[in-house]
C-alpha cells in the first residue's frame, strides 16, 4: 500500500485528538506513517499512541531546534522524510501553524496543496479531498495533479478509530536549514479548563444577543455542563465581551464540531463561514426571522436567558 505521512501534533507528552483523526483518515487512502517532532522524553509514548491508531512506522526527530525556532525545523523534517521515503501524500492538521507548515512543505516538494479538507478517499490517481467552500454553501472534491499531495484536514472531520499496527520507531537525523526567526520567550496561556475551541466536539457560542460581557455566564454554564468549548461571534468580540481568541467566523477560528449551539447569534455570512460544516447546529434567538434559522437542524425562538438555563438544568438532571 502507498505510504501516507501524518504529522502528529502533541502537547505535554499527549497526542492531540486531530492527529488521531488524521491517522484514521490516512488508513482510507493508504498505509499511515507518523512523524513525531520535538517530543523529547515523551517520544516513546507519543510513538506508541500513533501505532495504536494505525501507524506502521513512526519517524522520530528530536533536537533543540523545535524549541528554539518557529515552523522551519518542522518543515525541514517533514520535507526530508517525504522525499527520502517516497510517500504518496502528506497529511497535516488544519490549524494556523499546520497550514503554514503544509504550504512550505508543498512549495519545497514542488507539489500541490489542499487546505481544510473535511473528508478523504482513495482515487485512481491519488487521494481525493472533499472541501466545504463559499462559506460551506457547496462541497467540492479536489485532487493534486502534480507531485506529492500535501493536505490539511479540519479537526472533527472523522471519529478517531484505533487500529493497532507495528508502530516501528525509526529515529531520523535531519539537516536543519536554520532561519532568522528565533523564539526568545514563552508565556503560558491561562487555561480555562475547557477544550480547545477548534478541536472540541461540542461548541457553545454567544453573540450580540447576550447583551454584555456578563451575559456570557449562561453560555459558559451550558458549555461546562456539556464539556464544551465556548465561542463568540465577531459582534460580541468587537464589543469587548469575550476574548478575540474565541471568535468563530471568517476572520476568527473555523470549527467543525459534532454539535454547535449558537445563542443570540443572527447568522451573518461572516459567522457562518466559521461553523457551517458543524454536524448538528442548534440556534436560540428571539428573532424568528434571523438568518441563522435557515441553517440550523434545530431552532428555538426564545430568550436565551430563559432557554439556556433550562437546558443546563435538564442536562444536569440527566
Amino acid at each position: 500500500m502507498a505510504e501516507i505521512l501524518v504529522l502528529v501534533d502533541h502537547a505535554d507528552g499527549a497526542v492531540r485528538k486531530p492527529a488521531l483523526e488524521l491517522l484514521t483518515l490516512a488508513r482510507r487512502i493508504g498505509e499511515p506513517s507518523a512523524v513525531v517532532l520535538g517530543a523529547g522524553e515523551a517520544a516513546a509514548s507519543v510513538a506508541a499512541k500513533a501505532g495504536e491508531y494505525g501507524a506502521a512506522t513512526v519517524y522520530v526527530v528530536d533536537g533543540p531546534e523545535f524549541d528554539e525556532r518557529l515552523v522551519v525545523p518542522k518543515v525541514d523534517a517533514l520535507t526530508q522524510i517525504a522525499r527520502d521515503k517516497g510517500v504518496a501524500a502528506v497529511l497535516v492538521t488544519s490549524s494556523g501553524e499546520g497550514k503554514e507548515v503544509a504550504a512550505r512543505v508543498a512549495l519545497r516538494l514542488g507539489s500541490g496543496l489542499i487546505t481544510d479538507a473535511v473528508e478523504l478517499e482513495a482515487g485512481a490517481n491519488g487521494p481525493v479531498a472533499t472541501q466545504s467552500v463559499f462559506a460551506a454553501s457547496y462541497q467540492v472534491k479536489s485532487a493534486v495533479s502534480h507531485g506529492v499531495p500535501v493536505i490539511t484536514v479540519k479537526p472533527n472531520s472523522a471519529a478517531p478509530e484505533a487500529a493497532p499496527a507495528a508502530g516501528a520507531v525509526e529515529n531520523v537525523s535531519v539537516a536543519f536549514s536554520g532561519n532568522a526567526a528565533r523564539i526568545v520567550s514563552r508565556t503560558p496561556r491561562v487555561s480555562t479548563g475547557r477544550p480547545e475551541l477548534t478541536e472540541s466536539a461540542i461548541v457553545v457560542s454567544g453573540g450580540r444577543g447576550v447583551g454584555a460581557a456578563e451575559g456570557f455566564g449562561v453560555v459558559e454554564k451550558l458549555a461546562d455542563s456539556l464539556g464544551a468549548a465556548v465561542g463568540a461571534s465577531r459582534a460580541a468580540v468587537d464589543a469587548g465581551w469575550y476574548p478575540h481568541s474565541n471568535q468563530v467566523g471568517q476572520t476568527g477560528k473555523q470549527v467543525s464540531p459534532q454539535l454547535y449551539i449558537a445563542a443570540g447569534i443572527s447568522g451573518a455570512i461572516q459567522h457562518r463561514a466559521g461553523m457551517q460544516t458543524s454536524k448538528t447546529i442548534v440556534a436560540v434567538n428571539k428573532d424568528a426571522e434571523a438568518p441563522i434559522f435557515d441553517l440550523v437542524d434545530y431552532g428555538v425562538v426564545g430568550d436565551l436567558f430563559e432557554v439556556l438555563p433550562q437546558l443546563t438544568d435538564e442536562i444536569g438532571a440527566r
